[in-house]
């Protein structure tokens, strides 16, 4: 089975995002960058199919600037085989990166797609089922558990009520969530073999996918600072606040 993993260059989740000063976005400027958590545990997912004999080859692809290059080193280095870097200074939306992906799989003839549910960025999260629908394959969303099978890959996925496990008949899509494993630290002896590995470089436009934006952004900004809280003495004084002041009863 050839396993496909997409991986996103984001803000690392432990800086602080700072709006530009026009407004028109997030600064990304002398920040650290990483590899998106919910890729990573795909990645990570990836890999241990690989171990166990499941998965014959596995590719990671990333879509973004020159520096996503690093975000691709990092997978490989975790144990991906190759990788495929679709270069474009565009901050794209989900239905573009869907339609890219959607190239890169059937180029690759890939039969499964392991991406991370959302990215921590803008949080779309509809890329994953924007894909399946191009492909016209069977997802599995919010996968805590994954047991691939003969031609299907069993999904439990978490929903509101708890889990809920699908069964999906390959090639199929499946976005992993924060229970399905803990990713591995790349190894020193991984990150110098991950140097040699190759990586494909193309653009949408190698493709023949129109990225053509179809939202505008109108404005960023940072959301109002929360205020001091306060201590009350007696109950009576707690309902009076939430009730006369904060509104909320």
């Amino acid at each position: 089975m050839k396993v496909l993993v997409p991986v996103k260059r984001v803000l690392d989740y432990n800086v602080k995002a700072r709006v530009k000063p026009d407004q028109t976005g997030v600064d990304l400027s002398n920040v650290k960058m990483s590899m998106n958590p919910f890729d990573e545990i795909a990645v990570e997912e990836a890999v241990r199919m690989q171990e166990a004999g499941t998965a014959t080859e596995t590719i990671a692809v990333s879509v973004g600037p020159a520096k996503a290059q690093e975000t691709i080193r990092t997978a490989l280095a975790m144990g991906m085989d190759r990788g495929v870097h679709i270069t474009t200074d565009e901050d794209l939306e989900p239905l573009a990166v869907a339609k890219i992906l959607k190239a890169v799989a059937e180029a690759e003839g890939a039969e499964l797609v392991l991406m991370g549910k959302q990215a921590i960025d803008n949080d779309y999260g509809a890329t994953g089922g924007m894909f399946a629908a191009l492909m016209d394959w069977p997802i599995g969303q919010y996968a805590n558990t994954l047991a691939p099978g003969e031609g299907t890959i069993e999904v439990k996925r978490e929903i509101d009520g708890g889990l809920q496990t699908v069964t999906l008949k390959l090639p199929a899509v499946v976005t992993t969530d924060l229970r399905l494993n803990e990713p591995r630290y790349a190894s020193l002896p991984n990150i110098m073999k991950a140097k040699r590995k190759p990586i494909e470089a193309k653009t949408p436009e190698d493709l023949g996918v129109d990225t053509t934006p179809r939202l505008t952004i109108v404005k960023v900004t940072e959301p109002k600072t929360r205020e001091a809280g306060v201590i009350v003495e007696t109950v009576a004084e707690l309902v009076d606040k939430l009730k006369n002041e904060a509104g909320v009863i």
